[in-house]
């Protein structure tokens, strides 16, 4: 059905439909309301479109959007500068046990594939840069790691349409996504062997 870009469409869409099978009527929905009312300061609209942004996150193929954040020793780190090689950008966080379990295997596929034109940027979902720093010590994580420290409202995490950890997106050298990975290490080393042969 053809919903227009009144409120009560917005209503029905956000409360009615299921992301998971209706992703592409709000896509549709949105589509709507970008063009119609383009600059709309509507919170609901905003945070709508918002929304659909991260449910649709970014797909493989797709120009990999900018990361630039802070690393503990506050210098800032740009996705951008990583052009000419292959970048995994890690999602992960100390408070996350998945994520932390993840971690060795992480290690051993950077220490196997760095002097190949591989390199990894991690961006963390904590909050609490104490935390975050020790895991990094902890768990020997010695490429860049930025964060916003903003928890699930990290910057990065909308972007990408992240709504679990660990996820995983791989970049080729020109800064499109060529892969996405849900902590899964035996996929990404299996992908890496492909691509750096």
């Amino acid at each position: 059905p053809d919903m227009g870009s009144n409120l009560v469409a917005l209503w029905t869409a956000g409360n009615f439909l299921n992301p998971d099978n209706d992703l592409e009527q709000l896509k549709a929905v949105a589509e709507v309301f970008k063009k119609e009312r383009p600059n709309s300061k509507n919170i609901h609209i905003k945070s709508f479109l918002e929304q659909i942004k991260r449910l649709n996150g970014v797909s493989v193929g797709a120009e990999a959007p900018e990361i630039a954040f802070k690393n503990p020793k506050d210098s800032l780190i740009t996705l951008s500068s990583y052009r000419g090689k292959y970048v995994l950008i890690d999602f992960w966080a100390s408070w996350c046990g998945p994520c932390r379990r993840e971690n060795p295997n992480v290690v051993k596929i950077y220490e196997k594939y760095k002097t190949k034109g591989f390199d990894i940027l991690g961006v963390s979902l904590d909050q609490d840069k104490n935390s975050w720093v020790k895991a990094i010590e902890k768990d020997g994580l010695v490429w860049n790691q930025v964060s916003d420290l903003q928890y699930w409202n990290s910057a990065a995490a909308a972007a990408y349409g992240v709504t679990g950890i660990p996820a995983q997106f791989l970049i080729d050298k020109e800064g499109k996504i060529v892969a996405k990975f849900v902590g899964s290490s035996a996929e990404l080393e299996q992908k890496l062997e492909e691509l750096l042969k």
